[in-house]
């Protein structure tokens, strides 16, 4: 039924965090897809040192995805500081190298530099000339938090979709997912705004501007904006029906999963068309990704 397009997952579980195991392991997440109805899962592994207790590495996720090549589908990640911390690192040689391994994208990207730093436009021309897609994660801050900087309206991003227009952006994160609306303060763009969409944000704008914006519907940032304002969010999915993916961002094996009963009970009761709900629950993943 689904395809999710954002799950995390290690041989290994790892550290603890908040008191239980940080990932859960393969065999868990196959078990947890099954009861929520998720036949295949892009694995994004983790790279950069700012959200991570211990970086994976991609081979972990070829690993995996090679055991199950049926239930799990590979990204790579590479952090722009790599080969040589330099924007004229030649990071298309690994990229080159992931892709013929299986990799059909890049992400989660997490390194905590703004989304204009030359490091991280480096990057983006890459993955472009590699015709790769990114899921970018969104910060509202440099230091303390991780994933890539853009100021309050989301300028750098604009900046990066009119730059590489042929390069699809996977949109994720609070801070990307809360301007669905216009800020009512500052700190909203950390969190989920329950307030309802009064009028469009720049995330919808974006969406309009630019066709190379999609949208990473994981996690309760990606449910909060879809559901927060029931009608405007039935909006959003009709109108971006082509460009959106169903995910849930499991890591630790309790992640909650907001999503999957939501867009089940738009189709029940006739707020989404089967056609809808089939495009974002698996049929887009399935186009973008080439599967």
């Amino acid at each position: 039924m689904f395809i999710d397009i954002h799950v995390h997952t290690r041989h290994k579980p790892g550290m603890l965090r908040n008191g239980g195991p940080a990932y859960t392991m393969p065999e868990d997440l196959i078990r947890r897809c099954d009861s929520l109805g998720i036949e295949k899962a892009v694995i994004l592994p983790g790279v950069s040192p700012e959200c991570v207790f211990v970086p994976q590495g991609v081979q972990d996720v070829l690993d995996i995805c090679a055991a199950w090549p049926d239930r799990f589908i590979p990204f790579c990640n590479i952090d722009p500081r790599a080969m040589t911390n330099s924007p004229e690192a030649p990071l298309g040689e690994m990229l080159a190298f992931f892709k013929a391994a299986g990799c059909r994208g890049v992400g989660e990207i997490t390194a905590n530099l703004r989304m204009d730093d030359p490091l991280v436009l480096n990057l983006f021309k890459h993955c472009s000339s590699r015709n790769m897609p990114v899921t970018f994660h969104l910060a509202a801050s440099i230091g303390g938090t991780y994933g890539l900087y853009d100021e309050p309206g989301l300028p750098l991003l604009e900046n990066a979709l009119a730059a590489f227009p042929e390069l699809v952006f996977l949109g994720h994160s609070q801070v990307f997912w809360a301007e669905m609306a216009p800020l009512r303060h500052i700190d909203d763009r950390k969190g989920y705004p329950a307030y309802p969409v009064e009028s469009e944000g720049r995330t919808v704008e974006l969406f309009r501007r630019h066709a190379n914006l999609h949208g990473d519907l994981s996690a309760n940032s990606g449910f909060n904006a879809v559901s927060r304002d029931r009608e405007f969010g039935i909006a959003f999915l009709n109108e971006f029906q082509d460009r959106l993916y169903f995910g849930t961002d499991i890591c630790a094996p309790g992640t909650p999963t907001p999503l999957v009963d939501y867009l089940l009970e738009l189709r029940r009761n006739g707020a989404i068309t089967e056609s809808v709900f089939s495009k974002i629950a698996r049929e887009n993943a399935i186009r973008l990704l080439g599967l």
